[in-house]
């Protein structure tokens, strides 16, 4: 089983673990998710499968959008609701127009300091397991962009919005450094991805919903249905379809030429069956495989040996 499954992450497990358990339901040992969720987030979770974990850092590096509740007055360990309290403060009187100018700030391009609790290596150790060993380590900050901050809703101590940004952004340390702004410290309250690069919410399964399909009568039928084959993992990427005699070449990584009618910087190369064969940059009007596939995609054909383009 190759190809892509949209979960819709319950809040409660991890990434991994749901990742583990989409395992168990498809008995495919081979897969992976293109983005972590913290246990407390919902929402969007790619997890890919079989030969298409070869796709999921491209998809990693997509833009995500969330919509999140910041808990003003407080601020824990985690930056989130689940930490430990150690901060109280008295919330000011909240308006529309002191909230839009304090969240201005933080939109377009900026340095961010990934918090404690993130799964970001230093030093061949994940922050996230230094911090329950109860370390403080020096971070280095990253670029990351916000490309959209919209106020939704406010109440007397809490603040709704939904944001599109880019990888590696943290919207707990948004809620954090919101609250700071404000002068009486946040926490994030809750969080739901509702798209992870081109695949929204509308395209996401309940876990549960899914792990009783596999349950069902025709499972494994009722789970292909919903799976997104390789080809259709990265839409945004040019088709460049070649020859039956050409697959081989692909197989083999020949760095063949490339002719289209509209330039593209990167292609998603297919067979005459319409099955992905790879991802490739375009160099010199030639291909440069970023990831090489084999085997076939659920649902098409095998392979075409007429020859036929």
């Amino acid at each position: 089983m190759d190809g892509l499954l949209v979960i819709d992450k319950p809040s409660g497990p991890t990434s991994f673990e749901v990742v583990r358990r989409v395992r168990v339901l498809t008995g495919n040992r081979k897969a992976g998710h293109t983005g972590t969720l913290d246990p407390l987030a919902t929402g969007v979770l790619p997890v890919a499968l079989g030969e298409a974990t070869k796709l999921a850092g491209l998809l990693a590096d997509g833009e995500k959008a969330y919509d999140a509740v910041v808990r003003l007055g407080l601020e824990t360990d985690t930056l989130d609701v689940t930490g430990t309290v150690r901060r109280t403060a008295p919330v000011p009187p909240l308006t529309e127009p002191a909230l839009a100018a304090a969240l201005e700030r933080f939109r377009g391009t900026h340095l961010q300091t990934p918090p404690m609790v993130s799964a970001v290596k230093v030093r061949g150790r994940r922050l996230y397991q230094r911090a329950r060993a109860g370390e403080e380590v020096e971070r280095a900050a990253r670029t990351v962009s916000v490309h959209a901050l919209v106020l939704r809703d406010f109440s007397a101590s809490e603040v709704t919005l939904s944001l599109r940004c880019s990888k590696g952004f943290y919207v707990r340390v948004l809620a954090d450094e919101l609250g700071r702004a404000l002068g009486c410290g946040g926490c994030l309250k809750a969080l739901r991805r509702t798209a992870s690069g081109p695949f929204g919410i509308d395209r996401a399964v309940p876990l549960d919903r899914l792990e009783a399909l596999a349950a069902g009568p025709g499972g494994e039928a009722a789970l292909r249905a919903r799976l997104i084959p390789p080809v259709d993992m990265l839409p945004d990427l040019p088709l460049f379809r070649v020859a039956a005699e050409d697959v081989p070449r692909v197989a083999h990584g020949v760095p063949l030429p490339v002719h289209l009618e509209t330039p593209a910087p990167r292609v998603r190369v297919v067979g005459p069956d319409g099955a992905l064969l790879a991802v490739a940059d375009v160099r010199a009007g030639r291909l440069a495989y970023v990831r090489v596939l084999s085997g076939s995609e659920p649902g098409k054909a095998g392979p075409d040996t007429s020859g036929r383009s």
